[in-house]
């Protein structure tokens, strides 16, 4: 029998440097044995990287083609760069699947925060530290390091619903902070709440 509402949202976001990816990256190892949860990649405008985040690159006409037959179920700009989410994800929901995306506070907050299914995660971690990991990474030269820095005040995200997430520890900490948040919506999804 389907579910009667649709599985959780997970919309992950936070300023450059916060550590989105390595969070994200092992909190799905921890999850790798969970058949009810689903990480989504991201499409992207950019060629792929031996390190960071594994998405799917697309050219600027490729991605402006797929955007056109609405194959996204979410799309915006930042950095130079288009993102996108695919429309996929809708399916893995009604499926009673909890999905997991990597998303911009920007676009959340353009979106009025998704659908009420949605538990907006913030991961983030002091200044000093994003500076050191954006300037450690390498992506950009100094200026572009300085833009993403200038950005990570820019958003500020307020959601009764807003899980926070402090990156400057141990990865496991964090990891398992999300792993929790996961675990724990499964047991009271939103929409059930509200009832």
């Amino acid at each position: 029998m389907p579910p009667l509402v649709d599985a959780p949202l997970f919309y992950v976001m936070g300023p450059s440097g916060a550590g989105k990816d390595s969070v994200l990256a092992r909190a799905r190892a921890l999850l790798s044995a969970d058949g009810s949860t689903v990480f989504a990649h991201r499409y992207i405008t950019r060629p792929p990287e031996t390190s960071g985040e594994n998405h799917v690159a697309l050219s600027e006409a490729e991605f402006a083609l797929r955007r056109a037959h609405g194959l996204f179920a979410f799309h915006w700009q930042a950095h130079g760069n288009h993102y996108g989410i695919g429309r996929e994800i809708h399916a893995w929901r009604k499926a009673g699947l909890s999905v997991v995306v990597s998303g911009s506070r920007e676009h959340f907050l353009n979106v009025a925060g998704v659908d009420p299914d949605t538990y907006p995660v913030l991961i983030t971690a002091p200044a000093e530290r994003l500076r050191e990991r954006l300037a450690a990474r390498g992506r950009e030269d100094a200026a572009g390091a300085a833009r993403r820095l200038e950005r990570s005040d820019a958003y500020d995200v307020h959601d009764p619903r807003l899980i926070t997430i402090s990156n400057d520890g141990p990865l496991d900490e964090a990891a398992a902070a999300l792993v929790r948040a996961i675990a724990t919506s499964r047991s009271a999804p939103v929409a059930r709440l509200r009832a």
